[in-house]
């Protein structure tokens, strides 16, 4: 007897039981002193902020490495509990809940040999995660941003807000919706 694939379920929102951890927003080493800071809100459809989304983040090291290293989800080793960072290492990955007014913050390191930093995007509603890349700068010979129309590639490019400060606010449908990449 074969089974069919049981089909997704809506995500969440049980993210602050299952998935934040301790300072998952602090990618880049305490104090360095080229840390950036990219900020943004997430958007339903009618533009209303989502409270509860959950948002990772993905990046190679200023120096295009893409090992990082290890250490973002320490665990106690007694009781098993989520320690977070030790607040020395970069690990190239975050992971923040927003707040209640939809917004989230990641400090973190300019990446090396790319110009953006990939994006992860859980909330309520979804069955499946959203992939999506926030540049930080508009990069004319990137195959993703070549390939859109002005408009389409205006949703991937943050806006600068400070020599090391960046807004990225992520749609997540209707008009202004972010490019959402699809992995096979």
């Amino acid at each position: 007897m074969s089974y069919a694939p049981t089909p997704s379920q809506t995500v969440g929102p049980f993210y602050g039981y299952a998935l934040p951890f301790p300072r998952g927003g602090e990618v880049a080493p305490v104090g360095h002193p080229e840390t950036i800071t990219l900020h943004g809100y997430v958007y339903d459809g009618a533009g209303n902020p989502v409270p509860d989304a959950l948002i990772e983040t993905w990046q190679p090291a200023p120096d295009g490495s893409r090992t990082g290293a290890p250490g973002s989800l320490r665990h106690d080793p007694v009781t098993g509990e989520v320690i977070g960072r030790d607040g020395l290492a970069f690990t190239g990955f975050g992971r923040v809940p927003t707040d209640a007014d939809g917004h989230y913050t990641i400090r973190t390191l300019p990446p090396g040999g790319v110009s953006y930093i990939a994006v992860a995007v859980f909330a309520r509603g979804l069955l499946h995660h959203l992939y999506t890349r926030a540049y930080l700068v508009d990069e004319p010979g990137d195959a993703l941003l070549g390939a859109l129309d002005p408009a389409r590639r205006a949703t991937l490019i943050t806006r600068a807000e400070t020599s090391h400060t960046y807004r990225f606010d992520i749609r997540l449908q209707g008009e202004g919706e972010t490019v959402f990449l699809e992995f096979q």
